[in-house]
């Protein structure tokens, strides 16, 4: 599923939700320029998708068309295709990984982030003959029930590798981990 597509499905949903939701939060939502997000309502109508309507002076309300709750549910089960092919494609890319570093004798992983790769790292660690040490993460607090730990915490501990489950900012991740100490060969990323 492409950007405009999700973006596309993003309007949907909120115009859907809320009539009277402003062009300057849907840019927010979507994080995009407000002159951009003009464009896609103006595209969605030309469409036939949404309606635009001007109530009073100065009020705009858009209304989802029943062509445009046909594309809600065809986006959205598109976007249902591509969250599960990108589950399963990510749990097959951790088995290889975790496989690997258990193959070189890594048995205690400390996994850094909170986000879903973390969860799905978590359930893969669950399956295989491998040890969750903890979870660090920039913030403190819990996930899944484990605390949180900040990266300082780290030469501390006993552990054989660091896996990074945060896909976009795993070299600045990498480049904390080794300031705080960690050795790069104990370092893993997906």
């Amino acid at each position: 599923m492409d950007i405009q597509a999700q973006r596309d499905l993003k309007l949907l949903n909120e115009v859907e939700q809320n009539a009277a939701v402003t062009q300057r939060s849907l840019a927010d939502k979507l994080g995009v320029a407000l002159g951009l997000t003009n464009l896609y309502l103006k595209r969605l109508a030309r469409k036939g998708y949404i309606k635009i309507t001007t109530i009073p002076r100065h009020r705009i309300k858009y209304l989802l068309t029943p062509q445009g709750l046909t594309e809600k549910s065809r986006l959205t089960y598109l976007y249902m295709q591509y969250s599960l092919s990108y589950y399963r494609d990510m749990r097959q890319r951790l088995k290889i990984v975790l496989t690997g570093l258990a193959g070189a004798g890594a048995k205690r992983i400390v996994i850094y982030g909170t986000g879903e790769l973390a969860e799905l790292a978590y359930l893969s660690l669950r399956e295989m003959d491998l040890t969750l040490v903890g979870f660090v993460d920039g913030d403190q607090g819990t996930f899944l029930s484990y605390p949180l730990w900040p990266i300082e915490t780290l030469p501390n501990w006993e552990f054989d590798v660091v896996l990074i489950t945060d896909l976009e900012e795993a070299k600045k991740i990498q480049t904390r981990l080794i300031r705080a100490g960690v050795p790069r060969e104990k370092i893993a990323t997906l």
